[in-house]
């Protein structure tokens, strides 16, 4: 069996999964020589660039991260469908992109989270060379967002499905909660929130792009990592944060329910009351680690090829 990942090489977290599939998926490096092809679209939107033909001739497995409704309109949804005579089975992250999915095709849904590398992700138990390396005061309350706010069309909007207007309305109350708070951004197009930071005379480091190791450093720094999104997959920070034992919180996106405890759990009317609850979470997203994590895919494919 031989597995075509087909994915848009744009420096986007799919990349860091095919990396991971390719060097550490020992299994399907023994089982990988065989007649049949499986085409893995992993980036949806890229199978144009692969020939009709090929689509035909092989099985073809589409991943759907996760699908935003406020953008979802006519014309996505024709996309959708075009790509949906092709397609043999879709893998979701999620129950909630499940559940989005089976109201648009009558096609076979696997439901298994993406893998999640501890070699990668850990907690660093002593802490103060981190605060020297950062130049950060161990008495600030350090709040984090790590992921893109701002829409890439202009670099002024808010991305809303990421929940950047409502990240921000948490950190206001924050601050007046914590006078000594300070927020960590890392990670490409933070022009919203930097923008509205400075408004609110928000105190803010902001790391662009920085390493997996030095992510790794920053999870470590935190006394809270908000995921405030309106529509999501993953996000893949959930599992990172669960993995560094990182103190977190989030809206009930994704795979948040899955992984970390109710307590953790918010929506904006109740979001005063959220307990970060690291312990639960770090024992939950156990079986998804690697190599153990890839175990359910590696079904899949089996399963899809001998049908």
């Amino acid at each position: 069996m031989k597995i075509f990942i087909n994915n848009a090489r744009e420096n986007w977290v799919v990349d860091r999964f095919i990396h991971e599939w390719n060097i550490y998926n020992y299994k399907q490096k023994r089982n990988f020589f065989g007649r049949a092809t499986i085409i893995w679209l992993i980036s949806p939107w890229t199978w144009k660039k692969i020939p009709k033909k090929f689509l035909k001739k092989n099985k073809v497995v589409c991943t759907i991260h996760h699908i935003d409704e406020d953008k979802f309109d006519d014309k996505a949804l024709s996309e959708f469908q075009k790509r949906d005579e092709y397609i043999d089975l879709y893998h979701v992250i999620s129950e909630k992109t499940e559940k989005q999915v089976k109201k648009i095709t009558k096609k076979q849904i696997k439901k298994i989270p993406f893998w999640v590398n501890d070699k990668l992700w850990f907690q660093i138990e002593s802490k103060e060379f981190l605060y020297e390396k950062y130049d950060l005061d161990k008495n600030n309350f350090h709040i984090g967002s790590f992921q893109r706010d701002t829409e890439g069309s202009d670099l002024i909007s808010p991305k809303l499905s990421k929940g950047p207007d409502q990240f921000l309305d948490i950190v206001k109350y924050y601050n007046e909660n914590y006078k000594n708070l300070v927020v960590l951004l890392a990670g490409k197009r933070r022009q919203y929130l930097i923008n509205n930071l400075e408004k609110e005379d928000i105190k803010y480091r902001y790391l662009e792009m920085v390493s997996f190791q030095e992510l790794n450093e920053l999870y470590n720094l935190l006394n809270l990592y908000i995921v405030s999104s309106r529509f999501e997959g993953g996000p893949q920070a959930i599992m990172e944060c669960a993995l560094s034992k990182t103190p977190i919180i989030s809206t009930d996106v994704g795979i948040a329910s899955e992984i970390l405890s109710n307590s953790s759990i918010y929506n904006m009317d109740n979001f005063k009351e959220a307990r970060p609850d690291p312990e639960a979470a770090y024992r939950s997203v156990q079986k998804y680690i690697m190599p153990k994590g890839f175990d359910q895919f590696n079904k899949m494919f089996e399963a899809i090829n001998e049908n």
